[in-house]
């Protein structure tokens, strides 16, 4: 039996020892050269695109001959006005990437020894830098559909007698949530947050190009799908797969390991960032087979392509 990529050496072409032992210099390079990758790594104005810049050495920054703007490497990017070293970026990013199911921010923040709230903000920077990376996508060929509910637990009483029956719409709590998700084999995974599983129809019609194979599992809802798309309905009831490639296995994949990333790493989401958190989950699915070193030069360079985060930017000091 061969043996599974992420068990080979291969795979770990990147540690936070080697970064460390690297040190600042080296990290700082690595963000210049995948910002300003079509100039080998020579600063380019962001406000009027001159290559020429003088270089302030003493604080990491340049000044641009033309318009005489100040600018630094994250300036503009979704790391603008960070406070943590380079080094510490680029080990932070690297050990965010590497574990396959997420790590909570109280994990990350001990590691990383900073506070809670960096932690927490850096986190969520990163997976809106992933989100980046499919917005506007679009899906065709062969493609499952499927949803998952999330949030919204009741938690029952102590006495019998004081218990609710928690199926009922008077006695849920309003925060359930349900992440639909599209999944092309061989492609992307498009995850989307809706309170209906039925949303996921509207969504399919306009993300994925009609004429496209689709597959579902057998509730009724997805049955407006046939107006649309040629689909395969497979009755879990019954079997997961025909055996035939009618199946939904490759979706159920990416949901087996976001509710493992929700249970067992986070052990709560709030409904307001529950998309981010699908977004990872479709992240780390999409990219499951490429090494510590390449992922961490793909988030890296979402992070430096993304814009500066309007949300996450002042969070804590209440400046949004």
């Amino acid at each position: 039996m061969a043996q599974h990529f992420l068990l080979s050496s291969a795979a770990r072409s990147l540690s936070l020892k080697e970064i460390y032992k690297a040190g600042e210099d080296a990290a700082y390079k690595v963000f210049c050269d995948i910002r300003w990758a079509s100039t080998d790594g020579e600063a380019v104005c962001p406000r009027c695109g001159v290559c020429e810049a003088y270089s302030i050495t003493t604080r990491r920054k340049f000044k641009c001959k033309a318009c005489h703007h100040q600018f630094s490497v994250t300036s503009g990017t979704i790391f603008a006005s960070r406070k943590l070293d380079f080094v510490d970026l680029l080990a932070a990013i690297c050990l965010f990437v590497s574990n396959s199911k997420g790590m909570s921010s109280v994990q990350f923040s001990r590691t990383l020894s900073v506070q809670y709230k960096t932690a927490w903000v850096l986190a969520h920077k990163l997976r809106e830098a992933f989100g980046a990376e499919i917005d506007g996508a679009e899906l065709d060929g062969e493609v499952e559909i499927d949803g998952a509910y999330f949030g919204g637990h009741i938690r029952p009483e102590n006495e019998k007698a004081d218990r609710k029956d928690r199926r009922l719409a008077k006695h849920q709590t309003g925060l359930r949530r349900v992440v639909i998700a599209l999944r092309e084999r061989g492609g992307r995974t498009l995850p989307f947050v809706g309170k209906a599983e039925m949303e996921g129809v509207a969504i399919a019609n306009a993300v994925v190009e009609h004429g496209s194979m689709m597959f579902a599992d057998e509730a009724t809802h997805w049955d407006l799908l046939d107006t649309t798309f040629d689909c395969g309905r497979i009755n879990h009831s019954e079997r997961y797969s025909e055996m035939n490639g009618k199946h939904t296995n490759w979706v159920e994949s990416y949901f087996s390991r976001l509710r493992r990333m929700v249970s067992g790493q986070h052990h709560f989401v709030s409904p307001k960032y529950l998309h981010q958190y699908a977004t990872h989950a479709a992240w780390c699915e999409d990219h499951r087979l490429e090494c510590a070193k390449t992922l961490t030069q793909r988030a890296l360079r979402n992070a430096l392509f993304s814009p500066v985060s309007r949300e996450l930017k002042g969070y804590w000091q209440r400046a949004k």
